[in-house]
């Protein structure tokens, strides 16, 4: 039976900004409704004034409910009827919340789970939903979670417990091994202090490392960023856990001049966001490149397909090899009758 194909969610993001140009600049190429069925949650009024104002023709159908949705065509799903005043380039309380309905309708939807993936378009709000997760810059070489995020550099500290340490390391290898199929992954942890010989190194992160390695997880560190980056120890790894946005996004982004994007690791559906923020400076003028937006399509798409291969082994684990014999309790592989 041929399986169905692919449904990714796609918010709107704030409607003052660049977020339906990089949908439609996007779908452009036909072959990405080969790839999946996109259902963009937002606002037809305003898709239709973004597209008149960029004079794009990428055709998109409307559709009330998930139930009307087809493959082979760019679904917009209507999420609020409200009339929006679209004022390209310019951030307003009225283009920001717009782009929170479209998000918390995604929100509901996936819990009734209408759809595989989600993919985010820029929204100062989605670091609500980027702080549930973990957040994860990736690329063709680098994957640097972050143990805190959109965190004043002063507060980072009182951010960092051993818990939370676990709780990211776990959520890392997780995201590792059911969205990119590594099977047995090696974690590099970066220390808070510029040496890490510190307290934190000592009292959180060591102990946090210990106890990860003592349920079978390959972690490794603390260390010292400066040494970590400058040396390329990080190729020895298959992720980092950074403490800090900076400590985590300088060298990513000094390393590689390649696209990368947002994965956010361990919600309920594998969900991705583009490196752009709104760039209302450049709204409506068609000076918006897709690269990245494009990219987290792709992150979604295959993250849903390994999770998906991932997956199915472990929920119909296969039985025993053996059966008790309950008259004496031994136990016989393979156990042949006796003729």
């Amino acid at each position: 039976m041929e399986e169905r194909k692919l449904r990714i969610a796609i918010t709107h993001g704030d409607t003052n900004g660049i977020g339906y140009e990089l949908i439609f600049k996007t779908f452009a190429a036909p072959e990405m409704l080969e790839l999946c069925t996109p259902i963009i949650y937002g606002s037809p009024k305003v898709a239709s004034y973004h597209k008149k104002a960029l004079g794009v023709e990428t055709p998109f159908s409307i559709v009330n409910s998930v139930d009307d949705v087809r493959d082979g065509r760019l679904n917009l799903l209507t999420c609020f009827e409200d009339d929006v005043k679209v004022e390209l380039g310019t951030a307003t309380p009225e283009s920001e919340n717009a782009g929170v309905k479209a998000l918390i309708k995604a929100v509901e939807d996936q819990k009734n789970g209408c759809f595989d993936g989600l993919v985010l378009a820029p929204l100062n709000r989605n670091q609500e939903l980027l702080k549930r997760g973990l957040v994860v810059l990736t690329n063709e070489r680098l994957r640097i979670g972050l143990a805190t995020y959109d965190v004043a550099l002063k507060d980072v500290a009182a951010e960092i417990s051993q818990e939370n340490i676990e709780k990211r390391l776990e959520t890392l290898f997780n995201m590792l091994r059911r969205d990119y199929m590594i099977s047995n992954p090696r974690v590099a942890v970066l220390a808070l202090n510029p040496k890490g010989n510190g307290t934190e190194e000592e009292e959180i992160l060591k102990p946090a490392i210990e106890q990860m390695e003592s349920k079978g997880y390959q972690a490794f560190g603390p260390y010292a960023a400066d040494d970590f980056f400058g040396l390329a120890q990080y190729e020895a790894f298959d992720a980092v856990l950074a403490m800090y946005y900076d400590q985590g996004a300088t060298p990513f982004k000094a390393l590689t001049s390649d696209s990368y994007v947002l994965n956010v690791a361990g919600l309920p559906v594998a969900c991705a966001t583009s490196s752009d923020d709104a760039e209302f400076k450049m709204a409506g003028k068609g000076e918006a490149d897709e690269d990245s937006f494009r990219h987290a399509i792709y992150a979604v798409i295959d993250a849903c397909r390994n999770r998906s291969q991932y997956d199915e082994p472990m929920a119909n684990p296969l039985p025993k090899l053996y059966h008790e014999k309950r008259e004496d309790g031994e136990k016989v592989r393979f156990a042949v009758p006796k003729k």
